[in-house]
């Protein structure tokens, strides 16, 4: 059960926004009917790729936020978060679970922008400076869209503690992921510091 002084958790989505059977929305699921108050950065209407878009919905999001904040990232929400990180205030920002960010650098599967499109949207170069908030940072072992050693590396310049998580593609439904118990586990690793 929930008491006043749990953060509020605050779910930072992919390119792919929500996804019903992904991870994420089945954690923030599970967290509300628990009694937890959970927020999820709202889709774009316009303009979906737009970095400094999607930074601007996460701040919306964080500063409507009564009381702290843990972040709950995955994959593109990741580079959102480090983003935002690097222009906005986040004293209220208690931590961050960073799950999979993808290696913007680096072309990416089919399907996905390429590197010039991400850069011409604002997505590159990266921050690689420490955060201003605790953080664990997931990585895949064989991640399509991220290697490991990018990811090891992310969570270094970031100051994050890694998480190598084994074989889990990019731990999403098209990886064989829609449940992902750990993520309640992680979360806690954030919360407790």
């Amino acid at each position: 059960m929930s008491t006043r002084t749990d953060p509020v958790v605050v779910i930072v989505p992919g390119l792919r926004d929500h996804v019903e059977d992904h991870w994420q929305t089945l954690l923030a699921d599970r967290l509300t009917e628990a009694g937890r108050t959970v927020r999820t950065v709202p889709p774009l209407t316009e303009d979906s790729l737009s970095r400094a878009a999607r930074v601007a919905a996460l701040d919306k999001v964080v500063s409507e936020a009564e009381g702290p904040v843990v972040l709950v990232a995955h994959s593109a929400g990741v580079i959102t978060t480090v983003h935002w990180a690097e222009g906005h205030t986040a004293a209220q920002v208690l931590g961050a679970l960073l799950v999979t960010p993808p290696d913007f650098g680096t072309p990416l599967p089919e399907g996905y922008p390429t590197p010039e499109v991400l850069g011409e949207h604002g997505w590159t170069p990266v921050p690689r400076t420490p955060l201003p908030f605790p953080s664990v940072v997931a990585a895949s072992a064989n991640d399509p869209l991220g290697t490991a050693e990018q990811v090891a590396s992310l969570a270094r310049d970031w100051g994050g503690a890694l998480v190598e998580l084994g074989e889990v593609g990019h731990l999403n439904p098209a990886s064989g992921y829609g449940p992902w118990p750990r993520a309640e586990e992680l979360l806690r690793d954030v919360e407790n510091g």
